[in-house]
């Protein structure tokens, strides 16, 4: 006769339960994965499936009520491992989205925005565009599997069991959200300081030849050089996007060891 403990089951429920609610904090705040364009049963269903399918490997979950005050405070752990995990890699988007903004206020395309879905506020054309091109090559390095693979690497470093974290361990995440402005400064830097030549140049131009109406004149051969640099440089930006992504998913396991209690 096969008989079934409660300890038994409360550990079944909770090698996967605790896993699931992990994968689920890290979609909804990972850049692609979470878009809001996706349904949010979708976002559900690709954490079940993911979080049954990791279950077996896992180390076995302690025999804990997940209705349990413990239980619960595991289940706010993960949440916050989660959370904490897909902030790195949505950091390195936000660099980019940036230099899309520093890029069109150089450019004097700064008034041309529209409403996102995906971040929910009005964002210029170039900052749209530029999240655009590190969506596809994400995509493009498979980094969509490399981060799964780096939040089921956080599984032999911060099992789900009951814990305490290192609450130290968050200045991790704030030093690498300095990444938003400096790295979105390198991005935008050759399109920025060629189109702040240009306008040094028209500057002068005004002071020579005063006759010559710069309002007039400035804002097509700004946007007009401003594109022909898109074209040139963006093809690029791949190299340097490689290299973010791949230091935000470094600093994803940083934060992972640092939140391991000592």
């Amino acid at each position: 006769m096969i008989s079934f403990s409660l300890d038994a089951l409360y550990i079944w429920i909770n090698s996967a339960f605790w896993p699931f609610v992990r994968l689920l904090a890290l979609i909804t705040t990972a850049p692609v994965l979470g878009e809001s364009t996706i349904p949010t049963r979708a976002k559900v269903g690709l954490a079940a499936l993911t979080a049954l399918a990791i279950a077996p490997v896992l180390p076995p979950a302690p025999a804990i009520s997940p209705a349990s005050y413990l239980g619960l405070w595991t289940t706010a752990q993960q949440v916050l491992i989660g959370l904490g995990l897909g902030l790195c890699m949505r950091i390195a988007f936000a660099a980019v989205q940036t230099a899309g903004e520093l890029i069109g206020l150089q450019m004097g395309l700064s008034f041309a925005s529209f409403f996102d879905p995906a971040t929910g506020a009005n964002t210029t054309v170039l900052s749209r565009l530029m999240n655009m091109m590190a969506i596809l090559v994400f995509l493009t390095l498979d980094g969509h599997l490399m981060l799964l693979q780096a939040l089921f690497h956080t599984f032999t470093v911060l099992p789900a069991a009951p814990g305490s974290l290192d609450a130290g361990a968050w200045q991790v995440l704030f030093h690498w959200s300095a990444q938003v402005l400096t790295g979105g400064l390198l991005l935008a830097l050759p399109l920025v300081m060629t189109l702040l030549c240009i306008s040094l140049a028209l500057g002068i131009l005004n002071r020579t030849a005063q006759q010559l109406s710069v309002f007039a004149v400035g804002f097509p051969i700004s946007l007009l050089s401003g594109l022909i640099l898109l074209a040139v440089i963006l093809p690029q930006t791949a190299p340097f996007l490689s290299r973010l992504f791949n230091t935000a998913l470094l600093v994803m396991r940083q934060l992972a060891n640092a939140l391991a209690p000592m």
